[in-house]
Order: structure tokens, then C-alpha cells, then sequence
């Protein structure tokens, strides 16, 4: 038998937390075994950790061993303090590489390295200059640290020379605006980074030998550095995440809610302490807090701060109610959804009947087409057609039968929406669903910048840990509204607040008159103000000069007609409150700066004036940018002579998206092997790619991993044993016995032709059915027991405690008589 092969069995299954191509993820419940006496751990090429087995039961360890996340917020702003304390359980100083989502809102400003009772502030460089600093200290073995922005919402951790047993804590700290619509705010802390695909023509291999992700292609040359590698499937990462937040409102605190996690509440009036129930929380979704305080609506106000940089102020103006129009206007509507390989299971279900509910709630005079994009393009259509019943019909069939699978190649999906002939007499709107796992997402913001005109795109962000830097910047430049829906949200709340965006704004051609106020740098443009689509607040942030009084008026227009407000404004020469408007300020000036030139941005060319305006700000406001880094430096020379081995901590896979779906059942071992740089960049390819390097280098670190485990054992691995025929069941014994089956699921077996069958939502391909399995707890036995039931799990969704799981009909019954199973019902897929 293969080495490949025996990894993949049962032996294989638990040898993956050790000898993996992710670097040393760990098994879930397995413990890292501490090295037998006359061996030592092992770090293999590539970020591969090796830990003799203990007992038969090896295991992985990860230098990353906790991430603990505080957040305070205050009104509409919070300051989110984030430590992640690296280890080093070897026996030779490691450098360790962690790739890490933040919010795409995020004013970076503060970093800190704690190295035993010694702490340094980070300094803000050029970028280029604060790689070479760090290299530099790597090198000469001194304890150093490095935080880079590669997206505003993705960022990377390094710290080199970290010492057998030693610890760092690296504390990065930042502050950002809340958001608000219809009452109520949110919170949101994003806890990994999805699967990037990578579109484009490879350009050079990935040589950088700190970043095992996919080669360069001239649509994303920095493909290797936004795509961190994914714990293999069955295994988890190692490292997991604690959560609190401090909520100061200021007025008494109401329907306070988690939407993805279990939480603790302890409020007190206005005052409210919100922290993860479980204080080790896998970090595979989004953290989202929504809670509404007394009285209806935020009130009118203008903070200011004036201090050595000068003075800054916010306005934030409550939006006048929505009026209903009597009559609707007719809309030319472009439905797009997206069924690549990550939409795959869950998230494609979920967009499925979101966009179902968004079609059947046109008005009868629209028009309309659906489009879906994966590798390449459907349509529904030939060309936009009348919204009558049978084309309704048509089209909700041509989506029931939709499934993930493939690439996301999402500019073709992108040009085909915005182009082609406009109706005159309808204002075209986009309606796009997807989760935005994509390498090339600033190229898309720069094709709908320039392309969308007219048209107005309203962007779904659908799973439950999306691109949000994406989802809402798409809305941004198409001047629409964007809106999460994770897979536990309501699809109709979604749909219902989409049309009635689209049917009555709020405010549209919104101005602002400043009334001789000496008042600059606005952001948004008063010039440009996008119309308000929701009852959420105008909020504007801009600079000022001196000192003065004066009254800023809005005016903007509503379906019942003409709106103005005016609200009477003082700016102090002098103001050492509300420090953090000054960051807020110079955040939002840089996100307009990269509006100026995504494509640039994207390919590695910026604008020189564009890449300098950035750098200024970032090097005199102390941020994080694309092109400003925080660095950090122990002057001590703690490892004398070689460098640092080097590993890349590994993420989960997002909660929800099916290891299967990203990297495809043709390459069934390498994805469970946790490679994902052949993956992605042979995505387009139907003939398996010849493995890279390092993916050679990393096979054979399995291969003398499971030389290893068998020189320990002193015993041969058995050969697999020929699975047992499952017992037939009776139709009527097999109902009787699985009371927890959907009735559709009951009787199945006597339906199938050839192995076959297909009504509604169930779905039977050559004798196999995927079904949602409900369990009662998310344990690792639970879905032990499920897998030795015959299901294999596809997908994982934690915050519903759910499985996607691929099963043969005939097992479904034994599948049900597992004691944490709670239900099973048709996935649709």
C-alpha cells in the first residue's frame, strides 16, 4: 500500500494532526504527545511539526496557542484590543507566520511585543522598511515581530526567534465605527480567512519560503500571502479564541444577541459584559453582537477633537423615515449568485432560498435574468425578460437545481451584470449573492467602480464568515447596500429589507452645506454622498481648522418630497477629548485614497502619488496600511549562529464551507492532506496538476512520520479490511426504526431507478443521498459516531450544530439510531 494511501486510511485519519501539509495542526481532543525518550520533535519542510506518538495516538502542535479579544465600546466607536500568545514547544528557536482577518473598518494603531516582563512598542515603517528591520533582527537571532496588512481585512503576524518554551504575546489594538440600521447596532469580529481563490495566470512559483499558499498569477501576485494553509479535514488547528465585549451605551440596554455563538450576558442598565460561554471557542466564524437601546433612534451629534494634528470632527445625522411611494418604480433586475466549489453544501442552500424570496417579491412591471457564475457563466435567459409567472417559474426551477462546485471566476458574473443593453425607461439593479473568497477582490471593486453608471448593486454576503472587505465594498462603489446573511440568519428578513430598499429609499440626492465652516478633507464627498437605502445614519468625518460656530444643514430627497435639517455646530481651537477621531479620520481619507486606484493596489503597481498619500498618513497617524507596517525589536541576541525554522500557523475551515466543495473530488487526498496551493491553482484544470516542491517535500514528511509511528509501535500496520455489506432493511422496519428521518427521507430505497432519484429537495446519485444531520452536541464523538454510521461529513455548521453529511440510502436508518442525532432532513444539494 501507498504512503498516500495508508494516510488516507484509518491510521491516516488520525495521523494527519501530526504530519500534515498544514503546519502541526492538532487533532481535536488529542493531546501533543511530549517526545519519547532518545526522540525529538521534528520540524519537517514546509511548517510540517512532527510529535512521536503517545500511546498509538499521535499528535500536532501549533505555535499559536490562544488568541483573547477585548473589545469597549463606547456610543458608536470601539476599541478592540486583540493578544495572541505564540509558543514554542521544540527543541530549536522557531519563527512563526499567522495569517488573521480583522475588520476591514479597522484604524490599526497600536502594537506590542511582550517578551517575559519586557515589553516594546511596535513602530510604524514603510513597509519595505520594516521587512528589512525584521529580517534583519530574524537573522541575527534576535526576538522580533512584524504586522503587514496584505487586505484591509487580512493581516500577517511574524515572530521570529522564539525560544524552546518560551512564550510571546504580541498585542495589536485598533478602533472603528459600529454599525447601525433600524434601531439596532452591531459588533462584528471576524475569526478567520476564507479560501481564496486565485484567478489568473500563474506568473512565478511561490517561493517565499515563510508562505506555502499558491503561486503568483498576474490577477494576484500576492496569492501566497492571503491564503494561510487550512487545518486538513478531520483535524483543527490548535489554537482557539476567547471573546469579551464591554458595551457602554449610555442609555438602558435591550435585546442584546449573539447571532454565531453562545454567550454569557451580565448587564446592569446602561452597561452590559458579553464574553464567548465557551472560553476556548474554535475560531472558524464570525463574532456578531446586535443590541438596541431605550428610545427608537440615535440622536443628531457632532464630536470634535483638536489637538497637535489639528482638528477633526463626526457628524452623525439621524435619516428621516422611510416614506412608502405609491406607486412602484419599474427596475430592470439582474439576479446573480454565486456556485463555486466554497458555496458548496450549506451556503449555497441558504443563497438558494434567499434569492428565491428576493425573485418572488419583483414587482409585476420589473424585468429580470438570472445569472450564476463558477468557472464560467449560466444564465437563466438569453436576455432580460418580463416578470410574468411562467418565467418566475423558470427561473426558481432553474435555481432549485443549482449546486457548488468549480472555481470563482467572478469578473465574467461582474461584466455580464453591469453591460450589455440598459432599458431606458428602468433603473437596472444587481442583486448579488456570495461569500467572497476571492484573491482578486480589489479588481472587482475597480471594474464595478467604473462600470456600474446607473445601475445600483446590492451585494449578500452569505456563510458565516464572508470577505465583508469585499461584500461591502461592492455595494460601496455600486452604490447600493450590502447585508450579511450567515447560515443561521432569517432569508426572509434578508429579502424583505432588500425590496424594500429598492422600492423606497430612505434619502437620495443627499448635499451638504457647511455653511462657511473652515472644513476639509469630508469623507464621504459631500460631492457624492451615496443615497441612504436604510434607516441607518449619515455619518460624516472631515477635518477643520481654527475655531467657530456655524450651523451644517442637509438636504436630500424623500417619496414624500423635499428633506432638510440643520444642526447647529461648535468647533473648539482646542478639544482633548475623542482622541480616536483623529485615526477614524485618517482611516477613512486611506479607504478613499485605495478607491483611487484598486487595480493598481491589486496588481502590485500602485499610483506613486496614491502609494505616497497612503504611506504619509499611515507613517504620521501610526496605522497599519498597504503600505505601512508595525515592526518591533528585542535588541538581545537570544539565538547565536542559523535561523529560525520557520512555520506557518494553520486556520480552520470556515464554519459551514465543505472541504470537498474547495478543493474538488478529483483531488479528494491531496485536500485532505491540506494543501491548498494545487488546489487553487489548478482549479481550472481538469487534469490533476503535478505536485509542487514543497508538496513533495511534504509528502515525504508523511512518509517518514508513518515510518516513525511504525518504528515506535514495533508493529506492521493491518492492511484495510473489505467494508461489511450493510444489512438490508424493510422499507416499513427501516421507518419503524428511524423515527428522526424527514418522511421524503423514509421509503427512499424502493424509489430509486439505477440508483437514482430526484423530487424537490431529494436528491439520489448512484445510490447516495447528502442529508442535514441535526445533532444534540458538537463533540467530537458525536460525529465520530455519525462517520462510523457510513456518513461521510462534507461540512461542518457549529453555530447550528449541524452536519452536511454524503451517505448511501440504504444506511440512513443506522445513520438515525446514533444517540446525538437529533434529526435528518434533505440538504437540497
Amino acid at each position: 500500500m501507498s504512503t498516500l494511501k495508508r494516510l488516507l486510511g484509518k491510521f491516516g485519519a488520525a495521523l494527519f494532526a501530526a504530519a500534515m501539509l498544514a503546519p502541526g495542526p492538532m487533532a481535536s481532543g488529542l493531546e501533543a504527545a511530549p517526545p519519547l525518550p532518545g526522540r525529538e520533535r521534528e520540524i519537517l519542510p514546509g511548517g510540517c511539526i512532527i510529535v512521536p506518538p503517545k500511546d498509538g495516538r499521535p499528535g500536532g502542535e501549533c505555535p499559536l496557542e490562544h488568541t483573547d479579544v477585548k473589545a469597549e465600546v463606547s456610543g458608536f466607536i470601539a476599541r478592540v484590543t486583540l493578544t495572541q500568545r505564540f509558543g514554542n514547544p521544540f527543541t530549536e528557536p522557531i519563527e512563526a507566520v499567522y495569517t488573521f482577518p480583522m475588520s476591514d473598518r479597522a484604524a490599526v494603531d497600536t502594537m506590542l511585543m511582550k517578551v517575559g516582563n519586557r515589553v516594546i512598542r511596535g513602530n510604524i515603517k514603510e513597509r519595505e522598511e520594516a521587512q528589512r528591520i525584521y529580517q534583519q533582527a530574524r537573522d541575527a537571532g534576535k526576538t522580533a515581530s512584524l504586522l503587514d496588512q496584505e487586505r484591509p481585512n487580512i493581516f500577517t503576524q511574524s515572530v521570529a526567534n522564539i525560544l524552546p518554551g518560551n512564550t510571546i504575546e504580541i498585542t495589536i489594538s485598533y478602533v472603528e465605527y459600529l454599525k447601525y440600521e433600524d434601531g439596532e447596532y452591531e459588533f462584528s469580529f471576524p475569526m478567520v480567512v476564507g479560501p481564496r481563490y486565485v484567478p489568473g495566470n500563474v506568473t512565478a512559483p511561490n517561493t517565499d519560503p515563510r508562505k506555502a499558499g499558491p503561486n503568483a498569477t498576474d490577477q494576484v501576485p500576492d496569492a501566497g500571502r492571503i491564503n494561510p494553509p487550512i487545518t486538513p479535514e478531520g483535524t483543527r488547528a490548535g489554537h482557539d479564541i476567547s471573546l469579551s465585549v464591554k458595551v457602554d451605551a449610555g442609555l438602558p440596554l435591550q435585546d442584546i444577541q449573539s447571532v454565531l455563538h453562545e454567550v454569557d450576558v451580565q448587564s446592569n442598565g446602561n452597561i452590559a459584559e458579553v464574553s464567548l460561554k465557551n472560553r476556548s471557542e474554535i475560531p472558524n466564524r464570525d463574532f456578531v453582537l446586535k443590541y438596541k437601546v431605550a428610545g427608537q433612534d440615535i440622536g443628531d451629534a457632532v464630536l470634535s477633537h483638536a489637538g497637535a494634528k489639528g482638528g477633526f470632527f463626526t457628524l452623525v445625522l439621524q435619516p428621516p423615515a422611510r416614506v412608502t411611494p405609491q406607486q412602484a418604480t419599474p427596475k430592470e433586475m439582474i439576479f446573480v449568485i454565486d456556485c463555486s466549489g466554497s458555496m458548496s453544501g450549506f451556503p449555497i442552500e441558504k443563497a438558494k432560498k434567499t434569492m428565491k424570496l428576493c425573485i418572488e417579491g419583483m414587482n409585476p412591471n420589473d424585468t429580470f435574468n438570472l445569472v450564476t457564475f463558477a468557472g464560467g457563466l449560466g444564465y437563466c435567459f438569453d436576455k432580460v425578460v418580463p416578470n410574468t409567472p411562467a418565467n418566475q417559474t423558470k427561473a426558481l426551477e432553474y435555481l432549485a437545481n443549482l449546486e457548488g462546485g468549480g472555481g470563482t471566476e467572478m469578473m465574467p458574473a461582474i461584466n455580464a451584470a453591469l453591460g450589455g443593453p440598459h432599458d431606458p425607461e428602468r433603473l437596472r439593479v444587481v442583486c448579488m449573492m456570495t461569500d467572497g473568497y476571492i484573491g482578486n477582490d480589489m479588481e472587482i471593486l475597480d471594474a464595478i467602480q467604473k462600470n456600474a453608471k446607473d445601475t445600483r448593486v446590492f451585494s449578500f454576503g452569505i456563510g458565516n464568515g464572508v470577505n465583508r472587505f469585499l461584500i461591502d465594498g461592492m455595494a460601496r462603489e455600486g452604490r447600493g447596500e450590502a447585508e450579511v446573511v450567515s447560515l443561521e440568519s432569517d432569508g426572509d428578513a434578508a429579502a424583505k429589507r432588500f425590496h424594500e430598499r429598492i422600492q423606497s429609499p430612505v434619502l437620495t440626492d443627499i448635499s451638504v452645506d457647511f455653511g462657511g465652516l473652515n472644513v476639509s478633507e469630508v469623507f464621504p464627498d459631500p460631492a457624492a454622498i451615496p443615497d441612504l437605502f436604510s434607516a441607518k445614519p449619515l455619518v460624516l468625518t472631515g477635518r477643520y481648522s481654527g475655531s467657530g460656530n456655524g450651523a451644517i444643514t442637509v438636504r436630500g430627497e424623500t417619496a414624500g418630497g423635499p428633506f432638510e435639517r440643520t444642526i447647529d455646530v461648535n468647533l473648539p481651537a482646542t478639544e482633548p477629548d475623542h482622541d480616536v477621531l483623529a485615526p477614524l479620520w485618517a482611516r477613512k481619507r486611506i479607504d478613499w485614497l485605495m478607491e483611487q486606484d484598486w487595480l493598481g493596489i491589486q496588481r502590485g503597481n500602485a499610483n506613486k502619488d496614491v502609494k505616497g498619500d497612503i504611506t504619509k498618513l499611515g507613517l504620521e497617524f501610526g496605522l497599519v496600511t498597504q503600505f505601512t507596517s508595525f515592526v518591533a525589536v528585542e535588541e538581545k541576541v537570544v539565538t547565536e549562529g542559523g535561523k529560525p525554522k520557520t512555520v506557518e500557523v494553520p486556520v480552520e475551515m470556515p464554519d459551514g464551507v465543505s472541504y470537498e466543495g474547495i478543493f474538488g473530488k478529483e483531488r479528494e487526498q491531496l485536500a485532505a492532506l491540506g494543501y491548498a496551493g494545487v488546489a487553487f491553482n489548478g482549479v481550472a484544470s481538469t487534469a490533476p496538476a503535478a505536485p509542487a516542491p514543497i508538496l513533495r517535500q511534504r509528502l515525504e514528511s508523511a512518509s517518514r512520520a508513518m515510518k516513525a509511528a511504525d518504528a515506535i509501535s514495533g508493529e506492521a500496520r493491518p492492511a484495510e479490511a473489505a467494508a461489511a455489506p450493510t444489512p438490508v432493511m424493510t422499507e416499513e422496519a427501516k421507518a419503524a426504526a428511524s423515527p428522526k428521518l424527514d418522511s421524503k427521507l423514509v421509503g427512499l430505497a424502493g424509489k430509486l431507478v439505477n440508483g437514482n432519484y430526484s423530487q424537490g429537495n431529494v436528491k439520489v446519485l448512484n445510490g447516495v443521498i447528502k442529508v442535514n444531520v441535526y445533532l444534540s452536541d458538537m463533540s467530537d464523538a458525536a460525529i465520530k459516531a455519525v462517520k462510523d454510521a457510513g456518513g461521510k461529513v462534507v461540512a461542518e455548521r457549529r453555530s447550528g450544530k449541524m452536519l452536511l453529511v454524503s451517505i448511501r440510502v440504504q444506511d440512513l436508518a443506522k445513520l438515525a439510531e446514533v444517540e446525538a442525532v437529533v434529526r435528518i432532513e434533505p440538504s437540497g444539494s
